[in-house]
Formats: C-alpha cells, structure tokens, sequence
C-alpha cells in the first residue's frame, strides 16, 4: 500500500458565520470542527497532515500544539482551492504518494470513506480520484459529468450547468484523491482566468486528461456526510446529525438514553454499560461515566468529569449529595447502596 499525506484546507474566514474566529475551529459536539476531519484521515491510515491556515492561523495551531503529526502551511493570501494546494508543494516535495485533498469544515466524514477513496485512486491508477454523492436535492452543488461509458468526464458547477445537467443527481462534495507526482505539474497548468480570479482544483480534471491521464469518480460519499458548514445554521444542523451518531453509538454499547431529543452528550465522553441518562441532560467531551450510573433528569456531568460506577448525577436541589466540580450537579450513590 503507498503511502498517503492529507492536505486539509482551513484557511479561510468565517465571513459567512459571521465570525471572528477561525471557521474550522466552531464547536461541534464539543470538539473544533476540523478534529473530525484530522481523526477521518488518521482512522484512513494517512502517515503525513498538512493543514493549510490562513486566517488567524495563530489560533488554530495554538489549539493543535500538541499534535505532533501535523505540518502546517500558511496561504497568506486566499486564491481558491487550487491555489491551497499549491502552497504545500515545498512540504510535499519529493512526495511520490497518495495525495487527499478535503474541507477542514466537513465534520462528518468518515474514514471508511476517505478508506475507499484512496483504494479506488489505487485500483484505476489514476490521475485524480473523487469521491462523489447523490443527493435528491443537488441544489448548489457541482454536478459529475460523465461519459456514455461512465467515465467522468466534468465537474459543471451549479450556476454554468444546462437544463440537462441540472437533472444531475451525483455532485462532487470535494473529496479528491491525487497522484503525488502528478499533482503540483497538474496545478502549475491552472490559470485564474475566470470571473473570481481563482484557481480552482476542480480545473485538474481537464489538465490531467489532456495529458492523457485517467480521472475516475466513484460514488462513495453518504448524503448526509456531504453537509458542509457555512452558516451558523449549518453548524447548528450538523451538530444535531453528529450527536444523533453519539447517541446511537451509546445505545449500541448498553447505555439506555430515555429521550435522544432533550440529551446531549458530546464527543470523547465514556458511558459504562447499563448506565441510564433521563431527559435535559448534558454530558461534556472527556467526561468518565462509569457503570450502571443515573443521569439525570436534569443532569449535568461537565467535561472532563468522572463519574464512578452506581453513581446518581441530578440537580443540586437534592439534599444530601456531593456537588460535582461546582458545575450545579450533586453526585451520589443509588439510594438501595446509601
């Protein structure tokens, strides 16, 4: 198996979000966005991060300081995703691997398939792999275009497509899977000779097959994985779609969630077995929850918290109990074991 490096754009603003923090840092399930993106890549056994910063890139390493697998580039000027990929090509010279190239603000990928991205780029030996979705709603999204053999032939944005290819249900989510010694010759060919004056990396497709190399595509993205993050709207979506994943993980492993609705519970917390968490409660990232414990109604274990097996977690209104980490949550045994 070749090796992979990951280029992971996180440059840009939150312009949208109406933010001044850097976008990819915004909570998701109490976690920076762009820490979903770095664990899909590693779960998909890429040895080499590069993270492209731009916009108060300072912030985002500081946050990052501890990982050591990381190698950061900085896109002083933002000149579309081509040029984010150009401005690693001194970290990644010499490379003859596998090059992904992802969305630091697509939280909900998942490394089984950036997995078969890279298996699909190395069963075609292509230039360029996608992966692609069908979505039933493609709205805004850039549609594949192939041809009569299935071949991908385009990627035709939204706004240029022609009635026929609007009727397109596959669009590209912009997962893309590169050729190492193809890929900086390949960006070198793009111009910015289009209406925004950008470089754009979805312009490879025609420079690599006027070479004559071979671009594929495959239909290996789920739709709700293809929700980016653009909006504070879009954040409050994906939110809910990830803790909808946490919970059923949960349940999946023996802890019974009374009301999925009114519960929260964030990433990297630990529920023990046959531990029951009752409506209006919040269970913070890093939290140890321990066996057979009671959260709630109204419970709140803040992150970081331990909980120890039996455990009753409820309001700080009841009387007799330890108040845990002065966070309003009292702490303390079934009341069979008192």
């Amino acid at each position: 198996m070749r090796q992979a490096a990951a280029v992971i754009l996180a440059a840009g603003k939150s312009t949208r979000m109406k933010s001044e923090s850097p976008k990819v840092l915004h909570e998701l399930c109490g976690r920076p966005m762009l820490s979903y993106v770095l664990d899909a890549c590693r779960g998909a056994g890429v040895e080499r991060l590069l993270v492209v910063v731009g916009h108060r890139r300072e912030q985002v390493m500081q946050t990052y300081a501890d990982a050591t697998d990381i190698t950061w580039v900085h896109q002083a000027e933002q000149h579309g995703t081509g040029h984010a990929v150009m401005v690693c090509a001194e970290a990644l010279a010499g490379f003859s691997g596998q090059v992904l190239v992802i969305a630091g603000d697509m939280p909900l990928i998942h490394a089984s398939t950036l997995r078969t991205l890279l298996d699909e780029h190395e069963r075609t030996d292509s230039g360029l792999a996608l992966a692609t979705t069908v979505l039933e709603r493609p709205e805004g999204y850039g549609r594949i275009v192939r041809d009569a053999g299935g071949e991908l032939v385009a990627i035709v944005e939204h706004k240029d497509c022609t009635a026929d290819q609007l009727e397109i249900h596959e669009v590209n989510p912009s997962y893309y899977c590169f050729d190492g010694p193809q890929l900086f010759p390949a960006l070198d060919k793009l111009t910015s000779a289009n209406e925004q004056g950008e470089y754009y990396i979805t312009d490879t497709i025609a420079v690599l097959r006027d070479a004559g190399k071979r671009v594929s595509a495959i239909a290996a993205v789920p739709a709700e994985d293809a929700m980016g993050i653009n909006s504070r709207a879009d954040l409050a979506e994906v939110n809910r779609v990830m803790q909808d994943r946490i919970q059923r993980r949960w349940m999946a492993e023996r802890v019974t969630i009374v009301d999925p609705v009114t519960t929260w519970i964030e990433d990297q917390a630990e529920l023990g077995a046959e531990t029951v968490v009752f409506p209006f409660s919040f269970i913070g990232t890093g939290a140890q929850v321990g066996d057979s414990c009671r959260i709630g109604p109204l419970g709140h274990v803040a992150r970081g918290a331990r909980v120890a097996a039996g455990t009753v977690v409820e309001p700080a209104t009841n009387r007799g109990r330890e108040v845990l980490g002065g966070q309003g949550v009292v702490v303390g045994r079934r009341e069979s074991e008192e």
